[in-house]
């Protein structure tokens, strides 16, 4: 263990993905295909809604950013990870996990509020269809994202602050592989629970007001595809929500299961898993999900593929 005095650590160790080293291997192609599959899948879908006149929607505007979102948090997660399944030592300094933590944190609740946001969007497109255009302006749009980021940051600056203002003056070796709350709050030698409860009642604000936002929102869009007539109109307007629902439930479903459980809850190998989703799997998944799942998107695609495969005379 590195430190300075008794009470502060200067650098952090961590566990890592696996102890298996005969893993490594596998699981280092693995998550850089992940990782290369998320750049591009992410960077392409940013690209394809900023040239492309038809996706100029509140919808794929949402879309844009969620696809930011999900680079940035994935960037600052899976590099280190890969690194790390090559290392030995596998360490990180104390300000390098705290801007590690301080950024997936902010990340991660700007999503849930991105999803919320493309919840609400759904609600108006199917519940209001003629106060549509009226409703989700692109001045609204853009204050919804404004205030998803501003929230974001702001929550991930207390807990920042909440937890690496406690005292580390035992092991530094974090059972994870990468700085997040459970593993650094049983690393400190301070009293713990004022911090847990604040880390936790934010999470819980963010994650469940978000949560609930898209409950309420599906509610009323669920009630109002009832209404509709024709089984095809039902099957469209269910098909415009496919894609968001899948997401919200993978982010949302590993999410709860890490944090909101009890401070002395051990933090084990399936919370490890469920981590891996939310921060490597998931940022690939979405625009994958919004690929296949979109016809519109799916369109553009096949069109795109089609221009580069017509012979240059």
């Amino acid at each position: 263990m590195v430190t300075t005095n008794k009470t502060h650590v200067v650098g952090f160790s961590f566990s890592g993905i696996t102890d298996d080293a005969t893993l490594v291997p596998v699981l280092f192609i693995f998550f850089l295909k992940v990782y290369l599959v998320t750049f591009v899948g992410n960077v392409g879908m940013v690209i394809l809604v900023l040239k492309t006149p038809n996706l100029h929607t509140p919808m794929y505007f949402f879309l844009g950013y969620l696809s930011v979102v999900d680079l940035i948090c994935s960037s600052i997660i899976t590099p280190k990870m890969l690194l790390d399944l090559l290392s030995i030592k596998k360490t990180i300094s104390f300000t390098g996990c705290a801007l590690q933590f301080f950024i997936f944190a902010a990340m991660a609740a700007t999503e849930a509020f991105i999803l919320s946001n493309m919840s609400y969007d759904r609600y108006v497109a199917i519940c209001h269809p003629l106060h549509y255009a009226s409703i989700m302006t692109k001045k609204k749009c853009w204050c919804l994202v404004l205030f998803s980021f501003t929230v974001g940051f702001m929550q991930s600056l207390v807990q920042t602050s909440c937890v690496f203002n406690l005292e580390f003056c035992g092991s530094n070796h974090i059972a994870h592989f990468y700085c997040d709350v459970p593993p650094l709050l049983k690393l400190s030698c301070s009293d713990t629970f004022i911090c847990y409860m604040i880390t936790t009642s934010i999470i819980s604000s963010c994650g469940v007001g978000s949560f609930l936002t898209i409950l309420v929102s599906y509610t009323f869009i669920v009630s109002s595809i009832l209404h509709i007539k024709s089984s095809e109109g039902r099957r469209k307007a269910f098909s415009t929500c496919s894609a968001h629902l899948t997401s919200v439930s993978i982010l949302f479903g590993s999410v709860f299961f890490v944090y909101l459980r009890s401070s002395t809850s051990d933090f084990g190998k399936q919370d490890k898993v469920a981590s891996v989703f939310y921060t490597v799997i998931m940022p690939m998944l979405n625009p994958l999900i919004y690929s296949v799942r979109n016809q519109e998107v799916k369109k553009i695609l096949r069109m795109a593929s089609q221009r580069t495969q017509k012979p240059v005379h």
